[in-house]
């Protein structure tokens, strides 16, 4: 008997989807469950198992491929009793099997173009639970290329048995690559120009001593782990304060909607992720309403789910206001970039020691810049200014927090 794997239902607002890994070949044989292809979408990755036991018969799309909802992807015939001898020569190995299992979406896809067989990596993964991570396929990519086989086959050959464009190409190693991009990266560029092209953004700029939060975190933090089971960062702090700015200005969370502006009485908070596939903007949604703990393990929930390709459309759709935090990757200050539909995003960056002037002394403190960007259309420079402010001082002054006030 033939069954049928179709495309799975899409997300709303999602048209199609583009072909990205098959994990299994014709004549392979898969089991219920297993893991048959990633069909790549603007927002998330959707992973196509397999509905029953089988081989597969036929594949009807290479990677790369557009299809639609409810399309004909594949074909599975079923294995007939008794016939596990016959096509068990068709099964992956033991070894292939268990090191597909630790991969991500990503990762596999950088396997299939580079055609390294996930096995050279088995027990090499430096990620959370021995996951392969994509700076361990590069470090293996890179150990490749610099083995001396160039070399060998130059001096074991005659300058005449070798062309001089190979000679050229070994020698200088100016070599180039082009890879089409994934779904995901035309969808962040086509926003990012959005933002740029229909809003009049504009970005403002403040500073904040870190030193009493830092306190905070340096007194209470086992404390607050054994309680909660879980770290007390400084995300927790940055959401908090951006509630209770955005509850004084609420132009800073509204959005534009046709010719009208529309206000949100809830807050619902984007938090900027980076993942080896580009950057997302998972959703923690009513954030005034959550602990410093609920919000660690929310953002923490988010985070896993987005590096492991496992975000749905409703974890990145919503979101009302945007924070993101390039200081994690040393950045010291940028003018981030609007998230539309929202009117304005909040950028944190590294905290630094610095000599500032306190009560006319000189004293090191740990700083960090905040920068604001916002949509001049319906956020005046009095809110925008008035927002930092109030976060700046919410932020120096944690106990505010907690006296609302």
């Amino acid at each position: 008997m033939t069954l049928q794997i179709m495309v799975p239902d899409l997300p709303e607002s999602v048209s199609d989807a583009t072909i990205g890994t098959w994990h299994k070949k014709v004549g392979e044989r898969i089991k219920a469950g297993e893991l048959l292809v990633d069909l790549e979408t603007d927002k998330v990755v959707l992973e196509v198992p397999a509905p029953q036991d089988g081989v597969i018969s036929n594949i009807l799309f290479d990677s790369g491929s557009t299809v639609q909802a409810k399309q004909l992807l594949a074909e599975l015939q079923e294995v007939p009793a008794g016939g596990e001898e016959t096509t068990e020569k068709l099964a992956p190995t033991p070894e292939t099997a268990s090191a597909s299992d630790i991969l991500t979406p990503s990762v596999r896809r950088i396997l299939a173009e580079e055609e390294v067989d996930p096995s050279v990596l088995q027990g090499a993964g430096s990620g959370r639970d021995g996951r392969i991570t994509r700076m361990d396929v590069l470090a293996h990519l890179e150990r490749r290329s610099n083995e001396p086989v160039t070399a060998e086959i130059i001096a074991g050959s005659t300058s005449d048995a070798v062309p001089d464009s190979v000679l050229d190409t070994a020698v200088s190693g100016r070599e180039e690559k082009r890879v089409p991009m994934t779904r995901l990266r035309k969808r962040i560029a086509e926003r990012l120009l959005e933002a740029k092209n229909t809003t009049a953004m504009l970005t403002t700029f403040n500073e904040v001593n870190m030193q009493p939060i830092m306190q905070i975190r340096s007194k209470y933090q086992e404390q607050f782990e054994k309680r909660h089971g879980i770290k007390l960062g400084f995300m927790s702090f940055y959401v908090k304060a951006v509630c209770e700015a955005l509850k004084r200005y609420p132009e800073v969370n509204a959005s534009i909607d046709e010719n009208d502006i529309l206000y949100h009485n809830y807050f619902d908070i984007s938090i900027a992720v980076s993942t080896e596939r580009g950057l997302v903007t998972p959703v923690l949604r009513n954030c005034d309403e959550l602990s410093l703990a609920e919000i660690e393990k929310g953002i923490k929930s988010l985070a896993d789910k987005a590096r492991d390709g496992k975000l749905s459309v409703e974890d990145l759709t919503g979101g009302t206001f945007t924070i993101t935090n390039g200081g994690v990757f040393g950045s010291l200050m940028s003018t981030p970039i609007i998230n539309p539909p929202q009117s304005a995003i909040l950028g944190m960056h590294k905290i630094q020691d610095r000599p500032m002037a306190v009560d006319g002394q000189v004293v090191i403190l740990p700083m960090m810049y905040l920068a604001l960007s916002y949509d001049h259309r319906i956020i005046d420079g009095r809110e925008s200014v008035g927002f930092l402010v109030h976060v700046k001082s919410l932020l120096e002054d944690p106990t505010r927090l907690l006296l609302d006030i």
